[in-house]
């Protein structure tokens, strides 16, 4: 061929050269043509080049550093006293290392690359391996030469030239890890450090693979878009996503940074090594990773509970993926920004919720044993979805695993059941991938109705869609780990459903019964006859018969089935009586959660105090608990958390005794020109509370601005959005934007703050309208910032005259923007919304009329 195609964006190309390997001839030009719209050139060599032999392709080009998040970029940070200093960093995935250098920018095409940098002495210079020399060239400039990478993808490739100052230890397994920070934050860098090493360790003994690198740099970013990135050997970070204050941080961010750092570590084996052929699969990355902070978390930090902020994100999965617009896990994706909208909720999210429920399904040993498998079949290779299944129908056949089961002629896992062994009661062929392509090839979740008639459980699954349009759903069909108790036995039984409709026989009659214990499948289900009603009566006698995560489920489910008119919002309210009695956080989080955005439907439109009276009940479900808090740091992470959310959401909602709390504890941390240590769990409400009087707003905004209170900029950024004056709520969108005193990198959660303040709500709207094109050229199309702010601003909006203005207006841009998947979200919610409320709004009304 004459003719090679490489991925280059925004580089200026001005000379190119082909050399063949072992030829003494200098090498002879190329000619180069872009091709803007598909991100390519192509170098047209004088010579053609013959298959079988080796060439090397030179190319020299420039470029300036990318203005926004993504490629080669500038980062800036003021230090302590003032002084604007810049960095140098990379972002890659997903395909962005054509912004940096030309190269084959597809996750399969696996190379090893050679990094040199030039800088100045002030500067040092990372990469995803340790520097083998450095070169001086001149009294001021050094060139670094990196030793060269493993085989890996190019959008693992990484760099940064900065003044970062790092601590380091040693892992028990001889890594060297290392926490850069720019120089003024280093004293934040201890807690990251010590987790990654624990985190590090962890992962080699359970998947039985040693890291493969010498180091495992963490890196501290100022300016970063996403949460992390998981660059083999050099791991990137938002500051709020790794720097843990003592003094300061909450419990949440403590749980926060802990997780972050374990599911890019988790990639350096699900992604790094083994990675996903194309961006259809990348949950083989994501949703893996995700599913692994649970694993390693729950073992080397226990005390913070990830299983319960594990459930509860898998019920955030399922609002989006109840949506007419969800997509399979597994999606067809080609261009930049269909790529970019993978990296959404169903990819991470739900990704991780089903390996959950496989894991429950196979046994953690028979999973653990096909994870392992994979990864050591595809190190340094590319996989599909097929793979994994392929490993893990494997992984549960050995007899070394299962005595009682041996290989059929379809290489299926046949079990023999007997009665100490037996884990699923029906199925005896284990598929792993005709289970998994069920919840893997089609998009959304199964409801399974339950019909209890004397000893018989009679079962239906059909497909769970908001609204009652389903009939386009008809053919879907799931393969269903099936688990249950009932109040005869608090043993778990199990069943696979395979089929639209099934029975199970019990041993005896029942006065109740629950499925899907302990919220560990992702499905839903409807108790019809007066299934309900039992339920709701054991919460009312004796909630602490079924596990706090059955009770979160429980209040999950009832309140889907009333948006599915399977049951009535009265019957889902009365449910929610029990919950003056609940003290833990994962079902009060949840009633809090099902609650709140129904009465934000509400706020701020003339319902004839429908909207005030829902507030106070839901004020007096948690009035006991809001009252027994103590305003400070103690207690477990749970119980910290718990606060933290509580006081919040009390303070916000007007609760009289939190306000003047709150209100004194802000007048005494003014008072000591903010250098009073306030508990860092009741921050958030303090400041909400504090900012909304003037004098107050500007106090916390001139703290914001200082070094100081980095820790707490997001409980500032909260507290600072609930103004009532319209004018500082224009002016932080405006700065956001602007990117000084607040970063831009913050501004997608500050609009989504301005939004769901009524003072704010229309600003937003209007911020988001008139600035589109600027939001879209820094945050890239398809970005899940951009969905973030989209759907953030107009998730509350319940009338048909918000519907029409939000379709008038991206009806109005290019078809590539209107048919991005969060626009097709925001409107079909706004349209459920329209829904529930012309359905349950006067039942809504009676019910509280009845029982506040």
């Amino acid at each position: 061929t004459s003719v090679v195609v490489l991925h280059c964006k925004q580089l200026n190309i001005s000379r190119a050269t082909a050399t063949e390997v072992g030829s003494s001839a200098s090498g002879w030009p190329a000619r180069v043509l872009e091709h803007r719209a598909h991100e390519q050139v192509a170098l047209l060599t004088a010579q053609p080049l013959r298959a079988g032999h080796s060439y090397i392709l030179s190319i020299q080009y420039s470029a300036n550093l990318s203005q926004t998040f993504y490629g080669f970029y500038k980062s800036t940070y003021r230090s302590r006293d003032g002084e604007l200093r810049v960095l140098a960093v990379t972002h890659f995935e997903p395909t962005a290392a054509r912004m940096a250098f030309p190269c084959f920018d597809e996750p399969a095409f696996k190379a090893t690359f050679s990094i040199k940098i030039q800088r100045e002495r002030k500067h040092l210079a990372l990469s995803n391996m340790p520097i083998v020399k450095s070169v001086n060239l001149s009294p001021w400039l050094v060139e670094d030469h990196f030793d060269t990478t493993v085989k890996m993808s190019t959008y693992l490739v990484a760099f940064i030239v900065s003044d970062f100052k790092s601590i380091s230890k040693i892992t028990s397994h001889g890594v060297k890890i290392s926490v850069y920070t720019v120089p003024d934050k280093i004293n934040q860098a201890d807690y990251a450090l010590d987790a990654a090493v624990k985190l590090l360790d962890f992962y080699e003994d359970y998947f039985s693979i040693p890291y493969p690198l010498p180091k495992q740099d963490l890196a501290a970013i100022p300016d970063f878009q996403s949460g992390a990135m998981e660059n083999w050997g050099l791991t990137t970070y938002r500051e709020s996503a790794l720097l843990y204050d003592p003094e300061k941080s909450s419990a949440s961010s403590k749980l926060g940074i802990t997780l972050v750092i374990a599911h890019e570590l988790a990639h350096q084996w699900f992604g790094n090594l083994v990675t996903m052929e194309w961006w259809n699969d990348l949950w083989l990355n994501e949703g893996f990773a995700r599913f692994m902070e649970l694993v390693s978390v729950s073992i080397t930090h226990p005390e913070l509970r990830v299983e319960d902020y594990f459930l509860r994100r898998c019920f955030g999965a399922m609002a989006v993926d109840a949506l007419n617009s969800s997509h399979p896990i597994s999606t067809p994706v080609e261009d930049p920004a269909e790529i970019l909208e993978m990296f959404d909720n169903v990819s991470y999210t739900k990704g991780s919720c089903i390996l959950n429920m496989l894991r429950e399904y196979l046994t953690a040993d028979v999973f653990k044993a096909g994870l392992v498998y994979y990864l050591q079949k595809y190190s340094y290779q590319n996989t599909k979805n097929e793979d994994l299944w392929n490993s893990m129908t494997n992984a549960s056949c050995p007899c070394s695993l299962f005595p009682f089961c041996h290989s059929d002629r379809n290489g299926f896992c046949r079990r023999q059941q007997s009665s100490s062994t037996a884990h699923w009661t029906q199925g005896e062929n284990l598929d792993v991938r005709a289970m998994m392509d069920t919840w893997t090839l089609q998009k959304g979740f199964p409801l399974v109705t339950v019909t209890v008639r004397g000893k018989d459980v009679h079962l239906q699954q059909e497909h769970y869609v908001k609204g009652a349009d389903s009939s386009s759903s008809a053919g879907y069909l799931w393969h269903i780990p099936l688990t249950y108790i009932t109040s005869q036995s608090d043993s778990v039984q199990r069943f696979l459903m395979t089929t639209r409709a099934d029975v199970i026989i019990l041993p005896e009659e029942v006065e109740w019964i629950k499925f899907n214990v302990d919220m560990n499948g992702y499905y839903i289900v409807h108790y019809e006859g007066d299934g309900w009603d039992h339920l709701i009566d054991l919460l009312k006698e004796n909630h602490m018969m079924i596990s706090s995560s059955d009770r979160a489920n429980l209040v999950n489910n009832v309140f889907q089935l009333v948006r599915m008119e399977k049951l009535s919002i009265s019957k889902a309210l009365d449910l929610t009586l029990y919950m003056k009695h609940e003290r833990e956080i994962m079902p009060v989080l949840q009633g809090m959660s099902e609650l709140i955005p129904i009465y934000r439907l509400m706020e701020g439109r003339d319902m004839d105090g429908t909207e005030q009276q829902l507030k106070e009940y839901i004020i007096s479900l948690f009035q006991e608990l809001i009252d027994s808090q103590s305003w400070s740091d103690e207690g477990s992470v749970s119980e910290r958390l718990l606060r933290d959310s509580l006081l919040l959401f009390a303070c916000k909602h007007r609760y009289q005794p939190c306000l003047e709390k709150a209100a004194g504890y802000f007048m005494e941390w003014q008072k000591s020109n903010g250098t009073l240590s306030l508990p860092a769990d009741v921050k958030a409400a303090v400041y909400a509370v504090g900012g909304q009087t003037a004098e107050g707003w500007d106090f916390l905004l001139s703290k914001y601005r200082l070094q100081a209170f980095s820790a707490e900029r997001q409980d500032m950024e909260l507290a600072l959005s609930l103004s009532g004056s319209k004018d500082k709520l224009q002016w932080l969108m405006d700065q956001g934007l602007h990117g000084d005193i607040i970063r831009t990198q913050d501004l997608p959660h500050i609009i989504v703050f301005v939004a769901k303040n009524p003072s704010g709500c229309q600003l937003a709207w209007t911020f988001l309208k008139e600035n589109w094109e600027k939001i879209i050229q820094k945050f890239e199309l398809g970005s899940s910032a951009v969905a973030a702010i989209v759907t953030g601003v107009t998730n509350r909006y319940s009338t048909r005259a918000d519907l029409a203005q939000v379709k008038e207006f991206f009806g109005s841009l290019e078809e590539k923007h209107t048919q991005l998947r969060c626009v097709q979200q925001a409107i079909e919610t706004i349209e459920d919304n329209i829904e529930w409320m012309d359905r349950n709004f006067e039942s809504v009304k009676t019910w509280l009329h009845n029982n506040h």
